[in-house]
């Protein structure tokens, strides 16, 4: 049984993702071992990979950066995401897929 990595909590939704920086774009892979795993075109260099996928998962979530944060793993390829937004697990999980 797979981790689910995105989920509700209160006005949030915490997502698990696993990202690969220094990538030609930067996109939704899919999922990998209970994490979203994303490729960032952004090097892993004093924190321009969170900086880019805080920026890109607002554009894709349709919110102000201020609503994205990474909450756990700034240093590491798993990270914990929070983004404040009135969609459900199942729409966030579609956009992303869709992404």
């Amino acid at each position: 049984m797979t981790r689910n990595w995105c989920s509700r909590h209160g006005d949030c939704l915490r997502i698990a993702v696993q990202v690969q920086p220094n990538a030609s774009a930067s996109v939704v892979v899919g999922e990998i071992e209970g994490a979203l795993k994303l490729k960032l075109k952004a090097p892993p260099v004093e924190g321009k990979a969170n900086e880019a996928l805080e920026k890109y998962l607002a554009k894709l979530f349709n919110v102000p950066k201020r609503d994205v944060s990474v909450t756990h793993g700034h240093t590491s390829r798993l990270k914990l995401l929070e983004i404040r937004t009135d969609l459900s697990v199942d729409e966030a999980k579609a956009l992303l897929m869709a992404a």
